[in-house]
């Protein structure tokens, strides 16, 4: 089984998704098309985690959420709140900073209809599992069930069975916040153009998704 460790630019444990970036790069010259790296303070308070990079968002820019669809609502709901110096995520160079916040993915690489399968999430967690340990967030806003799932299972079993719980105990639900100890998590739909363009998300929802991830930071 593989340790927590921290995210790694050159990681190909996954033969799929090794190869259809290997083809997106051959179409896209200039995308970054490899394991995207979370973006933000190692020390941040807030953690936001996401499923995988899109394809022309964060895999053709290199940073989390930036590019695509769904990235003004991101961007811009963190910068109401106060978690980003503006409210537009452009490109990895402009100069946009995340103020006590962090972000990144549960799946570091683009997946072949967004949708990575089982065993790469897991192959995947270790990275995920670092970055809970070294952040030590006080929250993680869980951007959909996915998301919310592979937070779920990199939390230590330890920490869940001090704390009388069971993963089956912290279902996911718009909204929903779950108490891990000193740990909170919170729930809200992913952002996605798809979700906002049925209605399952509207921005105010997720607004009030992140202003309860913000009011369990104490202030």
């Amino acid at each position: 089984m593989l340790g927590p460790q921290v995210y790694q630019e050159s990681c190909r444990r996954c033969p799929r998704l090794s190869l259809f970036l290997d083809e997106v790069s051959k179409q896209h010259p200039s995308y970054f098309c490899r394991p995207v790296p979370p973006f933000g303070d190692e020390q941040a308070q807030l953690l936001v985690v996401g499923l995988a990079p899109g394809l022309h968002g964060a895999n053709a820019t290199g940073r989390p959420f930036t590019g695509d669809a769904c990235s003004d609502l991101l961007y811009g709901t963190l910068f109401e709140h106060g978690f980003s110096s503006a409210p537009r995520s452009v490109s990895r160079d402009d100069g946009l900073v995340l103020l006590n916040c962090r972000i990144t993915n549960a799946v570091k690489c683009l997946p072949p209809q967004n949708k990575p399968t089982p065993a790469e999430a897991k192959t995947c967690r270790p990275f995920l599992e670092a970055e809970l340990i070294t952040t030590s967030p006080k929250v993680v806003l869980c951007l959909g069930a996915l998301a919310h799932t592979a937070v779920v299972k990199s939390l230590s079993q330890t920490l869940l069975k001090e704390n009388g719980l069971q993963p089956a105990s912290l279902a996911f639900g718009h909204g929903r916040l779950h108490r891990v100890g000193s740990m909170r998590l919170v729930d809200s739909f992913h952002p996605s153009r798809y979700n906002v363009n049925t209605g399952r998300l509207t921005p105010r929802m997720f607004s009030e998704a992140v202003a309860l991830a913000k009011a369990q930071l104490g202030g």
